[in-house]
């Protein structure tokens, strides 16, 4: 069915104030650490934007599946947000790719919260990954009100990108994201190459599609007046190495293989250098990472560089900080990324990003201004950069000075105030909808 919107002044009708926000995030909770297991840019964006909501005086119910029964079924994260753990299926053990079969019950006890509570409770849905969306595209139905949705991720990118020895996504996911966006009444792309990628991949059509990019937290990610040498000296790094940063989930998808066998080729190459090279690789085994979660030690000694890499686990935000303003640069070979939250949180500190040119990346880096855009993934093609880089101080001043600023136009206010206006037309076209016209 094609769906149409009114023409003229019906489309600025205004919407009854909102005041409160079911935020689903079936498989991840935003209480995670970023950086291990499901957890990554996904939950700071739920988490930021909850925040941010919530300060705009928006309530904000973020509804999670409970992981463990010693876990308190609700948590304020913040004045205004309220995380609510949801039972279904097992509370430990369960994978990502067995959520499908627990959406009934998830979905079954938000309604039940919904319920408790007067009628119109909730004035929106917000919905993150295609599990949250096949939630939301029924609590839409039952409550009345609007479903906005973001993907993050989408199987068919992924799958046409796949790195070696990963697994492509089921065909049930693949459905479900189609019946996701045939059901939202908006989606918000964090970039026009994701949302051309929804249009021509998905059907997704042009008017319930809106581009927000998402945000970085400046009152956190910002360069030290001090430079590098501060950071350095608080990580414990010294003063004068190269350091060239990994920052992730561990998994094939971010490559964080190619990083050490970029390194591994700049060591050969120029063998003084693995007097000053220091790789640190700061994140856990994710995904399809967690069927080989010591493959990338082995690999750094099959390499004979495990003396310079430094294998760090997840850390918090202002830690992260200080790994991005200690490095040299900052690496993002990954194979597909919907923004980059990485990349633009590095370049906030003031330090240069080497990244594939793929997906939302050639949003989060201007090439040849804040950074390099390598196409593929070759580590002989990020060695030549990384060395080039490496031996040119002056220009990674210059990159970095120019990424803190470019970075500075992505705060998270500024992505709130675009998603609310997001959550306004969602609305419009709502309740537009009965007036369309099938054909």
């Amino acid at each position: 069915m094609l769906r149409t919107l009114p023409d003229g002044p019906a489309l600025l009708r205004p919407y009854k104030s909102l005041r409160r926000v079911a935020m689903l995030s079936v498989h991840t909770s935003p209480l995670d650490q970023p950086g291990t297991g499901d957890a990554g840019g996904m939950n700071v964006y739920i988490v930021e934007l909850s925040r941010q909501l919530a300060a705009a005086g928006i309530e904000v119910d973020i509804f999670t599946r409970a992981t463990s029964s010693g876990l308190d079924p609700a948590v304020e994260l913040t004045p205004g947000v309220v995380v609510r753990r949801v039972i279904a299926g097992p509370l430990e053990g369960l994978t990502k790719a067995e959520l499908p079969a627990q959406l009934c019950t998830f979905a079954r006890e938000v309604l039940r919260t919904e319920a408790t509570q007067e009628p119109g409770y909730y004035d929106l849905i917000h919905s993150h990954y295609w599990l949250s969306g096949q939630v939301g595209a029924l609590a839409r139905d039952r409550w009345g009100v609007p479903l906005v949705h973001s993907m993050h991720t989408m199987a068919k990118v992924k799958n046409s990108l796949l790195a070696e020895g990963d697994t492509a996504e089921p065909t049930a996911r693949i459905i479900g994201e189609e019946q996701v966006v045939e059901a939202a009444d908006l989606i918000i792309a964090s970039t026009s190459t994701e949302r051309d990628q929804l249009q021509q991949l998905y059907g997704a059509e042009p008017e319930r599609v809106r581009v927000i990019t998402p945000g970085v937290d400046l009152g956190v990610f910002w360069p030290e007046p001090a430079g590098k040498a501060a950071a350095r000296h608080r990580l414990g790094l010294p003063p004068n190495a190269l350091v060239l940063l990994f920052a992730g989930r561990i998994q094939p998808l971010k490559a964080p293989d190619v990083v050490l066998k970029a390194a591994a080729q700049l060591v050969r190459s120029q063998p003084d250098l693995r007097k000053r090279l220091v790789v640190p690789i700061v994140g856990g085994p994710s995904g399809s990472g967690l069927d080989a979660p010591h493959s990338l030690l082995e690999l750094a000694a099959d390499l004979g560089i495990d003396d310079v890499v430094l294998f760090v686990p997840p850390v918090e935000q202002s830690r992260l900080a200080d790994y991005y303003r200690a490095a040299s640069l900052v690496v993002v070979p990954s194979y597909n990324e919907s923004f980059g939250l990485v990349a633009i949180e590095a370049q906030a500190c003031g330090t240069a990003v080497v990244a594939a040119d793929v997906g939302g990346l050639a949003t989060a880096v201007v090439d040849g201004e804040t950074g390099v855009l390598v196409p593929g993934h070759d580590p002989a093609d990020y060695a030549r950069v990384i060395g080039r880089l490496l031996a040119d101080d002056a220009e990674l001043r210059r990159l970095g000075a120019a990424g803190a600023v470019h970075a500075s136009k992505f705060g998270w206010a500024r992505t709130s105030t675009r998603t609310l206006e997001a959550y306004q037309a969602a609305a419009v076209l709502m309740e537009a909808e009965p007036l369309a016209l099938a054909t």
